[in-house]
């Protein structure tokens, strides 16, 4: 059995103030005394970032990083057309929607174009925190329960609501009994039949809220199980724990914030590759590419209901400098096919990287689908003995050969990969020989 505990998301390959100083560094002294222990920031020596282009940031220093972590700008960082499209408007018009305008209008109808016909109606908001939050408040008033389903690391966002159904953003605090958590679709969790397995968790999970008295609201997950260390497979795992969820008077969330807009490659959504239906459809992030944009979408007569009983109003949630972010960023996935290309140098980096697995038995597993796959390290090889502390040094190491990734699962052992959509083969070569080199630099000091 391993020691290994669960590690909390924002604890990954954090700056620790009290752990690391990074040299005497003014600009981190300003920080850490303007926002003290909120603060976040990446690695024991905290990077300058001063541009960014593409695939590429740029520190203080002059050094360029190979952005493999960031799915925020997905086509790609401070991309022209974005750019453009936000300056135009800002400096024709920024304001609440209270008033008519095309811009807004626009944007909705070709956001709306890439959903079923079922979820007509859209909400806009600025980050998906406040969209999951929404989506559990019309989930509750729609089921007449609270109780809710995630998944064992699941990360919703930050506000109250959606922290307490985010397990791998809780340091001491407990579970809410509210929400009742499943394991990630994993062959360590229910071996070689996962979605029987996945599918009986759901029904489990779902007599538990009964017998607490919560009833069940909703189910809400990822479709590639981001936070839980990236499971895309197999792409039969949803249907049959939805039609439980269905039967038991609640409701199915989508959350595409992280694999929605074309990341996984062969689907422009991720619950499409699951040939499933959500009630709610929530997205945020790569929507703006930067700037702050988000939502939901969900049936007009679900929206009605919920609007009978509650106001809902966002200042700057879908105004038109957001909606004309949000414009061009569909407008260049389109144009320079960004989803194919996700397919495309997915594939080509998933090939090389099982090609490193067979060199490199620290290497356990390589899942994901498009430009969202996830590479287990364990220092033994074995996957009962997960290495958080190998997968750090990795991440650090990657640093050092100007590659910038994060980690994700439960163990935190899990490399996450998720670089602009824009990458190209080149840049894919470039991590895989920068992650081979780091490896093997890890052991030589090992022996």
């Amino acid at each position: 059995m391993s020691p290994t505990q669960p590690r909390q998301i924002l604890d990954m390959n954090a700056f620790n103030p009290s752990r690391d100083r990074a040299g005497e560094n003014p600009l981190l002294e300003r920080h850490h005394h303007n926002f003290g222990a909120a603060s976040v920031l990446f690695y024991r020596d905290p990077i300058e970032m001063v541009s960014a282009s593409g695939c590429w940031m740029e520190a203080a220093d002059g050094t360029r990083y190979l952005d493999f972590y960031n799915n925020v700008p997905s086509v790609g960082h401070c991309h022209p057309r974005v750019v453009e499209a936000v300056s135009c408007q800002l400096a024709r018009l920024n304001i609440h929607t209270r008033y008519l305008n095309q811009c807004i209008e626009t944007y909705a109808e070709r956001l709306k174009a890439t959903l079923s016909r079922t979820l007509d109606n859209l909400v806009m908001t600025c980050t998906g925190s406040e969209a999951n939050d929404l989506a559990l408040r019309i989930a509750a008033l729609k089921s007449g329960n609270r109780g809710v389903i995630v998944t064992e690391n699941a990360y919703h966002g930050n506000t109250e609501a959606v922290t307490a159904i985010s397990p791998s953003a809780l340091k001491r605090a407990p579970l809410s009994p509210h929400v009742v958590t499943v394991p990630a679709p994993s062959v360590d969790a229910f071996g070689s039949d996962i979605t029987t397995g996945f599918t009986t968790a759901v029904k489990q999970a779902i007599e538990t809220l009964r017998k607490r008295g919560y009833g069940l609201a909703a189910f809400i997950c990822d479709a590639i199980f981001s936070s839980d260390g990236i499971h895309a497979d197999p792409t039969d795992l949803l249907k049959p724990s939805i039609a439980a969820v269905h039967a038991a008077g609640g409701i199915y969330i989508a959350d595409e914030v992280q694999p929605g807009f074309g990341r996984t490659g062969d689907a422009y959504w991720g619950f499409e590759r699951h040939t499933v239906t959500p009630d709610i459809v929530t997205m945020g992030k790569p929507m703006g590419n930067g700037f702050p944009l988000a939502g939901l979408a969900v049936n007009a007569d679900a929206l009605a209901c919920f609007c009978e009983e509650y106001g809902y109003f966002n200042t700057f949630g879908g105004n038109p400098v957001a909606c004309a972010a949000g414009q061009a960023v569909l407008e260049v996935m389109e144009e320079e096919q960004l989803q194919a290309n996700a397919q495309h140098i997915g594939a080509h980096l998933g090939t090389r990287l099982e090609a490193l697995r067979h060199y490199d038995r620290r290497i356990t597993a390589v899942r994901g689908a498009g430009l969202f796959i996830g590479i287990d390290l364990c220092h033994s090889g074995e996957t009962a003995t997960p290495s958080p502390e190998l997968t750090s040094a990795v991440i650090n190491g990657l640093r050092e050969r100007r590659v910038l990734i994060g980690a994700a699962g439960r163990f935190g052992n899990t490399l996450k990969i998720r670089p602009p959509l824009c990458l190209d083969e080149q840049e894919a070569d470039f991590f895989v020989e920068a992650l081979s080199d780091t490896l093997a630099s890890l052991s030589v000091k090992s022996r």
